[in-house]
C-alpha cells in the first residue's frame, strides 16, 4: 500500500483526569503506551501517578493497579485521604489494586541471567484480576537501585516498557531526576514513548513547581514549562493560554457604582470586561473596587474580593467612612473575601486558590487588590503570566473583574509595574492634583475599548455619601483648579458677578433718572408748543371773523349805492364803516 492511499490513524489519547494536563498534552497520555514522571523528591510523582489511575476509575470507568516500590497501601489511603480519595472504597469494589514491592538492594545479585520474570508475574495477575486499563508504577529507580552495569539496567527497562505495552495498558512509571540528565541513570528517557519532568525550585524562598513535556512520540505537545499546584484539590496544571481568544462576550452594560463614572464610560461597563484601575497610594482605587462591589451585590449578584493588604473586617470599616455597608452582602452570602499576604505562597499556590473559589463561588465580579502586592513575592514577567491566566479564566466565564495596581510618584501615570494595561478592556486612571499647597484627587479614563468615553480629568472625591466626579474647572493660564483653589475661584467669580450686577443696577438707575428729567423737559415743550398753538388758532379763528365782517359791510354798501336814496332812508354808521 502507498503512502498516498494509505490512512494514517491518529495517535489515541488516554485522559488523565488531571486539571489542565490534558490540555497542554492535546488530550491525555498516550493509550496503551507507557509514560515516564522524572521529578525530585517532592516534585509531585507519586500524586501524579495515583490521580492517573484513580481517575480513571471514577470518571473513564477503567479499572487501575498502583505499584509502589516505596509506600504500603495503608500509607497510600491515608496520604490521599485528604484530596477527597478513597482507596479503601476502590479496592473494595474491585476497581483498584495496590501492590507494595519492597525491594532490597543488598539482597539483589547482578547477573547476567537477572529478569523481571518475577514481577511481570505479580503485575499480570493484578491486571487480570482487575481487569486493569491503567497501571502506575511509582518510584521505580529503587527496582533497579543496586544495578551497576547500564547495559543490564537498559535491557531489563526496555523489557518493562516493552512488557506494558504487550499488555495493552495505559502505563504512568514514576522516577527520580539525575543531577545533570532527566532521570538518575539518563537512560530511561530515551526508552519511553512520552517523557514529563517534574521541577520543585525555590524562588525568593517560595517553592515553585513546574511541568514540562520533554518528549512524546506521535503527537503534539505543548513544549514550554507549566506551573502545577499541589493542593488539597490536587494535582493542578495551569497553562498560560488555556483559554486563548475564543471566549463569548456581551453587550450588556453594568453599572461602576458611581453614576457619574458609568457616563464617562458611554453608559457603564460591558459585563464581562477587565477594568484596571492604577494610582498612587491614598487616590481611591479601592474605594472604586469596593463601589462596584456593592453595585453588584445589590444587584442580586455575588462578588469576589481578593484582598492581599488589608484583612475583611478592616475594608468594610474603612469602606463605611465613604456610606458603603459591605459587611451586609457578606452576611447575606453574595461578598466573600479572600484576604493573604503575596509572600504566604507562591504565585501558582494564589492562582489555584482563585481557581478553587471562582470554581466553587461562582461569582459575578472579582477584585484583586492590588495586584502590585505579588511583585514582593515575584518578579515582574512571572506576575504578569499570572494575570493573563486569571483574565482568561475570568473571560471565559463571563466574569467581570477590577484590578487595582499601585503606581509611585517619580512613575510615568501611563504606566503599571506588571505592564498589564494591553490586557485589559478599561483603565481608569487615578492621580493627585497639586496646587496652592493643597493636594486633591483627579480621575481619568485612560482607556475604554469598545465604547465612546470622556477624555476629561474629573475631580475625584470620596465624602460621606460616596465618591463624587465634579467638573475640574481651569483658569485663563491653563491650570487645573481644584480643592480650595476651586472654591476661591468659585467665590472670586460670583464677587465679581455680584459687582457687576450691583454696577448694572447702578447704572440702569442713572439711565432712569435721565430718562424721568428728558420726559419732563419734554412735557414742558410740549405744553409750550400746546399753548403757543392754541393763541395761534385763537388769533387765526378773530382774524377770520374780521375778515368776514368786513365782507359783509362792503356787500351792504354795495347795495346801497345801487338804490336811490330816500327821505326818510337813514344810513347806518357800521354799514358805512
Amino acid at each position: 500500500m502507498t503512502m498516498s492511499n494509505a490512512t494514517i490513524a491518529a495517535l489515541e489519547k488516554c485522559p488523565t483526569g488531571i486539571a489542565g494536563f490534558d490540555e497542554i498534552s492535546g488530550g491525555g497520555l498516550p493509550r496503551g503506551r507507557p509514560t515516564l514522571v522524572a521529578g525530585h523528591a517532592g516534585a509531585g510523582k507519586t500524586l501524579f501517578a495515583l490521580e492517573f489511575v484513580l481517575h480513571g476509575i471514577e470518571h473513564f470507568q477503567e479499572p487501575g493497579v498502583f505499584v509502589s516500590f516505596e509506600e504500603t497501601a495503608a500509607e497510600l489511603t491515608a496520604n490521599v485521604a485528604s484530596l477527597g480519595f478513597d482507596l479503601s472504597r476502590h479496592q473494595h469494589e474491585n476497581t483498584l489494586r495496590i501492590i507494595n514491592i519492597d525491594i532490597e538492594p543488598s539482597e539483589l545479585i547482578e547477573a547476567g541471567e537477572y529478569d523481571l520474570d518475577g514481577l511481570f508475574l505479580r503485575l499480570g495477575a493484578a491486571i487480570d484480576a482487575t481487569g486493569a486499563r491503567r497501571i502506575a508504577l511509582d518510584a521505580v529507580e529503587n527496582l533497579f537501585s543496586a544495578f551497576t552495569d547500564l547495559r543490564i539496567l537498559r535491557s531489563e527497562f526496555r523489557r518493562l516498557m516493552n512488557w506494558l505495552k504487550d499488555k495493552g495498558v495505559s502505563a504512568v512509571v514514576t522516577t527520580e531526576r539525575g543531577t545533570t540528565t532527566i532521570t538518575r541513570h539518563g537512560l530511561e528517557e530515551y526508552i519511553a514513548d512520552c517523557v514529563i519532568a517534574l521541577d520543585n525550585r525555590i524562588e525568593n524562598q517560595l517553592a515553585t513547581r513546574r511541568l514540562r513535556i520533554v518528549k512524546y512520540r506521535g503527537s503534539a505537545h505543548g513544549g514550554d514549562e507549566y506551573p502545577f499546584v499541589l493542593d488539597r484539590h490536587g494535582f493542578t496544571v495551569m497553562p498560560i493560554t488555556s483559554a486563548g481568544l475564543t471566549y463569548p462576550i456581551s453587550k450588556e452594560r453594568i453599572s461602576s457604582g458611581v453614576e457619574s463614572l458609568d457616563a464617562m464610560l458611554g453608559g457603564g461597563l460591558f459585563r464581562g470586561s477587565s477594568v484596571l484601575v492604577t494610582g498612587t497610594s491614598g487616590t481611591g482605587k479601592s474605594s472604586i473596587a469596593a463601589n462596584m462591589v456593592d453595585a453588584a451585590c445589590r444587584r442580586g449578584e455575588r462578588a469576589l474580593y481578593l484582598a492581599f493588604e488589608e484583612s475583611p473586617d478592616q475594608i468594610e470599616r474603612n469602606m463605611s467612612s465613604i456610606g458603603l455597608n459591605l459587611a451586609q452582602w457578606r452576611q447575606a452570602g453574595r461578598l466573600r473575601f479572600h484576604a493573604a499576604r503575596p509572600t504566604s505562597s507562591g504565585l501558582e499556590i494564589h492562582l489555584a486558590t482563585l481557581m478553587s473559589l471562582v470554581h466553587e463561588f461562582h461569582p459575578h465580579l472579582v477584585v484583586i487588590d492590588p495586584i502590585t502586592a505579588f511583585s514582593i513575592a515575584a518578579d515582574d514577567e512571572r506576575v504578569k503570566m499570572m494575570l493573563v491566566r486569571a483574565v482568561d479564566l475570568f473571560k471565559t466565564r463571563g466574569i467581570t473583574s477590577l484590578f487595582t495596581a499601585l503606581t509611585y510618584g517619580g512613575d510615568a501615570p501611563e504606566s503599571t509595574s506588571v505592564a498589564i494595561s494591553s490586557l485589559v478592556d478599561v483603565w481608569l486612571l487615578l492621580r493627585n492634583l497639586e496646587s496652592a499647597s493643597e493636594r486633591t484627587r483627579g480621575l481619568y479614563v485612560c482607556k475604554a475599548r469598545g465604547t465612546a468615553h470622556s477624555n476629561q480629568i474629573r475631580e475625584f472625591r470620596l465624602t460621606n455619601s460616596g465618591i463624587e466626579l465634579v467638573d475640574v474647572l481651569v483658569d485663563v493660564s491653563g491650570q487645573i483648579l481644584t480643592g480650595s483653589a476651586r472654591q476661591l475661584h468659585k467665590s472670586l467669580k460670583e464677587s465679581r458677578m455680584i459687582a457687576r450686577r450691583d454696577e448694572a443696577a447702578r447704572r440702569r438707575t442713572l439711565v432712569e433718572q435721565r430718562r424721568q428729567v428728558a420726559e419732563g423737559k419734554i412735557a414742558v415743550i410740549r405744553a409750550e408748543y400746546e399753548e403757543e398753538l392754541h393763541t395761534l388758532e385763537a388769533d387765526l379763528a378773530r382774524e377770520d371773523m374780521q375778515a368776514q365782517l368786513a365782507e359783509t359791510s362792503m356787500a351792504e354798501l354795495a347795495t346801497l349805492r345801487a338804490e336811490p336814496a330816500r327821505p326818510d332812508t337813514k344810513i347806518s354808521i357800521h354799514s358805512v364803516l
